[in-house]
């Protein structure tokens, strides 16, 4: 027996599902690109065994607690946000009794690939298995074979991106290229704690970043110079791309004395809320404005009511899954920019959404038409099997294939990157092959397609 069938996701039909096998074959084995995701540099720099399987597979994925959580499962009951789990057994079979929740859901197909393919497991989890599946998992990561950089390599992995604060001093990825290890390990710049205005402690953090910086970052100028400065020393450690998670997809393109005058209303916390919202868009414009000068890729994640869970957000912080999809305007809201950059064709602006009928009535129109536009792949609530056909089907009429990126990963727990990255070769082999089957490709033309969304169009996009 075995958790996966070879052919999931393929086509039920068996002449396009031997298309999709034969075009699946030629991408399989193709590095994984991920130039977006949220791992930890820690783990390459210090290369430490991962301490239990809980640490491993429930605390760091906010799609598996949820699901739990969503179920009456209490993130106490989970030990969520402690950094030493007391009893990491009793955690592991609360998961595996409720491992039924996660049926239908994209979460399974990652979990299961992992168990199968890396740990040899091919029972279904459940209670009755559950020590049995935490004793294999716990044995195989005390071993050299399962420490971060041995699975990095395992994994076939070309370039692993993380997200970082631009008051990180990035000591993990120096510390990376300063040892001998060959694994290409790159921050992103997300400016959002001192371009957000409503982010915890903002007038502290920007006040931070004139200290990094030397710059008087109270001053227009001056913060616009420290913002600059930082993305150089970014890139300096082998980043390629900034990530902005505003709430909207707001532009603005004020003057300069109307944008210092409006940065001094919100250093000195007498702005209103509509005003906080222009400036979000205003410094998305200038953060265009600087990766025409720097050559930075821009990433743009709109649409998320973040932390929508008050009691979890001062229970526990942010990222406790309590992040939900709001409807988002794409075409007057990014106007302002695009008229201002969208027609240079040395700037990368890569579009995500979480509202899914932007795709093509905005997203793919847009980026159809815009040099500098190129669309992300689901993101998220929808880099699913199902959401990443949606994707294809409402986007390629308009946009085609090459004015999106591939698929380049956003996760947080570190064994399903490969999973998520063959759920996605499965799901566009399978749509290549209904274009060959219905005679809108020849199958050499799939074949180049499937393997420019593989690594081709990531590697182009972000610079690689």
């Amino acid at each position: 027996m075995a958790l996966l069938n070879d052919d999931r996701l393929f086509p039920a039909d068996e002449t396009t599902r031997a298309i999709a096998r034969r075009l699946y074959q030629g991408i399989r084995a193709l590095p994984i690109v991920s130039p977006h995701g949220h791992t930890q540099a820690s783990w390459f720099a210090r290369n430490e065994p991962f301490p239990d399987p809980v640490k491993l597979f429930v605390q760091p994925d906010h799609y598996v607690f949820r699901m739990l959580y969503s179920q009456g499962v209490t993130l106490e009951e989970l030990e969520i946000g402690k950094d030493h789990i007391e009893n990491p057994r009793k955690v592991w079979r609360t998961f595996a009794k409720h491992y039924y929740l996660f049926r239908g859901t994209p979460t399974r197909l990652w979990l299961d690939y992992a168990f199968q393919e890396l740990f040899g497991l091919t029972d279904r989890l459940s209670a009755a298995n559950a020590d049995h599946y935490y004793d294999v998992i716990a044995a195989k990561l005390a071993t050299p074979e399962f420490l971060p950089r041995a699975l990095f390599e395992k994994f076939n992995i070309e370039v692993l991106a993380t997200t970082d604060s631009p008051l990180d001093y990035l000591a993990d990825h120096q510390a990376i290229r300063s040892s001998r290890w060959k694994g290409r390990i790159v921050p992103t710049f997300r400016p959002d704690p001192v371009v957000d205005p409503q982010s915890p402690g903002f007038a502290d953090n920007v006040r931070a970043l004139g200290a990094l910086t030397g710059e008087d970052t109270f001053s227009w100028r001056g913060y616009l110079r420290a913002l600059q400065t930082r993305r150089e020393f970014f890139k300096s450690l082998g980043a390629t791309a900034t990530d902005h998670g505003h709430p909207t997809a707001l532009t603005e393109d004020l003057g300069e004395t109307s944008a210092a005058e409006l940065f001094e209303q919100v250093i000195k916390g007498t702005a209103y809320a509509a005003d906080l919202e222009i400036f979000r868009g205003q410094m998305l414009t200038e953060m265009a404005r600087m990766s025409v000068e720097d050559g930075l890729v821009m990433q743009i994640h709109p649409g998320s009511v973040r932390n929508h869970n008050a009691h979890l957000f001062a229970r526990y912080g942010r990222d406790m899954g309590a992040d939900i999809p709001a409807p988002t305007n794409y075409v007057e809201a990014l106007r302002p920019l695009l008229n201002r950059f969208g027609n240079e064709r040395n700037l990368t602006i890569i579009l995500f959404t979480l509202d899914e009928t932007t795709y093509s009535r905005e997203l793919a129109p847009l980026a159809g038409h815009y040099p500098c536009l190129r669309l992300g792949p689901p993101w998220w609530f929808h880099d699913s099997a199902e959401g990443m056909r949606r994707f294809r089907q409402m986007a390629t009429e308009t946009a085609g294939f090459y004015n999106t990126v591939g698929f380049n990963d956003d996760t947080r727990a570190f064994l399903s990157i490969p999973a998520r990255h063959d759920v996605a070769r499965r799901i566009d082999a399978a749509f290549l092959a209904e274009l060959v089957a219905d005679h809108r490709l020849e199958e050499d033309e799939a074949a180049d397609v499937a393997r420019e969304l593989t690594v081709g169009l990531v590697r182009k996009a972000y610079k690689l």
